[in-house]
C-alpha cells in the first residue's frame, strides 16, 4: 500500500510538473525588474510534459497552458511583442515535436510488450512448468536467472512418466544466461524423446551425450570455412573462430538422472552435478535435510567421454513423506554482500516444516530466502526442483510368504 501511494503521488507530481513550470515562469515574469524578459522559459513546458508522462495529451495540454499564459504576461507594461510572437513560435514547434516523438515512443513501447510476450512464451516452451504431480508424485520446480529480463539461463530440469519409471533430469550448462539457451534446448530436447525410448538410464545419458557434441559441433562450424577474400592459399582461419572453437571445446554440462520406480528404489547417474537432499519429517514436528551421496560423480558431459559401462548407483529407497530436492550449484555459491555463502541446508530444513512436506511450499521457501540472502543480485542461475512420492506402496508376496500364510495355525 505505501508503494502504491509512492507511486500515485509520484504520478501526479509529473503530471502537474508542466502547469508548475508554467506558474513559476508567470511569476517570475511579473516579479522581476523591468526589461528582465523570462517569457522564453514558456517554450519548456511541453518538453517536460513529453519527457515527465510520454502522453500525446500532456504534451498538447502543458502547451495549452504555455499559450494562455502568454496572454497575461503581454498585458503588462514591459511585454515586447517580437519576443512573444517568437515564444508562440517556439511553443508551437515543441508541441508538434513532442507529439510525434510520443507517438513514436508509444509504438516501440507496444513491439517491445509483443517481443517480451514472445520471448516469454518462447522461454517457456523451452522450460516448460510442471505439473503438480506426476504418476503419483507430487513435484515442483522454479528457476532464477542472473541474467535481467531473461526466464530461462543454463539451467535446466525436466520430469516426464514412462513406461520404465518417473524420469527426472537436472542439469547446468558452464556459463549463464541468453548464451546458454542453445545448449539448455539440445539437452533437454534430446532428454525428452531418450527418456521414452531408452530402456536403461546408461542409454539416456550416451544420448544427452551425442545431442550435446552435435550442438557444439554445429557452432563451432564443423562443416569447411574458406579463408577471406584476398587471403593467400593456406591462411589458418580467422582469430575468430579460433576462439569460438576454443569456447566450444571448453563447454560442458553437468547432469543428474533420476529414476524413480513403483517401488520407491531411486536410480541415478551424476555427471559432475551436486547431489540431491533428502528431506525427512522429525519426532518433534521439524525436519531435516541431508545431501544424499551414493558414490563418486563422473565428469560432466562434454568434459571428456563417457566411460564404455556407466554404473548406475542406488539411492536409498524414497520412503512414503518423505522428499527430494535437486539443485544447481548456483543455491550453494550464491553469496550475500560480505561475501557469505547461501545456507542452502538450513533453508529447506525450514521450508520443509510441517507434515505433510509440500514440494511447492519448499521451493518458494528457498527462493525467497535466497533473493534476500543476496539483495536479488545473483552472479549465477538457479534451478530447484523438489519431489515427494505418494504412490501407495503394493508388497510383493514371494513364494515363501504364501506359504507361510497357508501353513499358518488358526486360533
Amino acid at each position: 500500500m505505501i508503494r502504491t501511494g509512492a507511486g500515485r503521488c509520484w504520478r501526479g507530481l509529473v503530471f502537474a510538473l508542466p502547469g508548475l513550470w508554467v506558474l513559476g515562469g508567470v511569476v517570475w515574469e511579473l516579479l522581476s525588474p523591468r526589461g528582465t524578459p523570462f517569457i522564453q522559459l514558456l517554450a519548456a513546458a511541453p518538453a517536460i510534459a513529453c519527457a515527465g508522462s510520454g502522453r500525446r495529451q500532456c504534451v498538447v495540454l502543458g502547451g495549452g497552458c504555455a499559450l494562455f499564459a502568454l496572454v497575461p504576461l503581454g498585458s503588462s507594461g514591459h511585454a515586447d511583442p517580437v519576443g512573444r510572437a517568437g515564444t508562440c513560435c517556439a511553443i508551437l514547434a515543441v508541441v508538434v515535436a513532442g507529439y510525434f516523438t510520443t507517438g513514436r515512443r508509444l509504438r516501440l513501447l507496444r513491439e517491445l510488450e509483443r517481443l517480451r510476450e514472445i520471448a516469454a512464451t518462447a522461454q517457456q516452451a523451452l522450460l516448460r512448468p510442471l505439473p503438480p504431480r506426476i504418476d503419483g508424485i507430487t513435484v515442483a520446480g522454479g528457476h532464477l536467472s542472473a541474467s535481467e529480463g531473461a526466464l530461462v539461463g543454463g539451467d535446466l530440469y525436466e520430469a516426464l512418466a514412462t513406461p520404465h519409471g518417473v524420469r527426472i533430469v537436472m542439469g547446468d550448462v558452464r556459463g549463464h544466461g541468453l548464451g546458454a539457451i542453445g545448449t539448455v534446448a539440445a539437452v533437454l530436447g534430446s532428454f525428452r524423446e531418450a527418456a521414452h525410448d531408452e530402456v536403461e538410464l546408461p542409454g539416456v545419458l550416451r544420448r544427452l551425450e551425442r545431442a550435446l557434441q552435435r550442438h557444439l559441433g554445429q557452432r563451432a562450424g564443423a562443416e569447411p570455412r574458406t579463408p577471406p577474400l584476398g587471403a593467400p592459399v593456406g591462411a589458418p582461419p580467422p582469430k575468430q573462430e579460433d576462439e569460438r572453437e576454443r569456447s566450444c571445446a571448453e563447454e560442458f554440462v553437468t547432469v543428474l538422472l533420476l529414476e524413480l520406480r513403483a517401488d520407491g528404489e531411486v536410480a541415478v547417474l551424476n555427471c559432475g552435478h551436486p547431489w540431491p537432499y533428502r528431506l525427512r519429517g522429525t519426532a518433534d514436528g521439524g525436519a531435516r535435510a541431508v545431501a544424499v551421496t551414493p558414490g563418486e560423480p563422473l565428469p560432466p558431459l562434454g568434459a571428456f567421454p563417457l566411460p564404455a559401462e556407466v554404473p548406475v548407483l542406488r539411492l536409498p529407497r524414497l520412503l512414503p513423506g518423505d522428499a527430494l530436492v535437486l539443485h544447481t550449484d548456483g543455491a550453494e555459491d550464491a553469496r550475500n554482500a560480505s561475501g557469505a555463502f547461501f545456507p542452502l541446508e538450513s533453508a529447506l530444513a525450514e521450508a520443509a516444516h510441517g507434515v505433510p512436506i509440500v514440494p511447492a511450499t519448499v521451493v518458494e521457501h528457498v527462493r525467497g530466502a535466497l533473493l534476500r540472502h543476496t539483495g536479488g543480485l545473483l552472479t549465477d542461475d538457479v534451478a530447484l526442483l523438489a519431489l515427494r512420492d505418494d504412490r501407495q506402496r503394493i508388497p510383493v508376496r514371494t513364494p515363501h510368504a504364501e506359504l507361510a500364510r497357508v501353513c499358518r495355525p488358526r486360533s
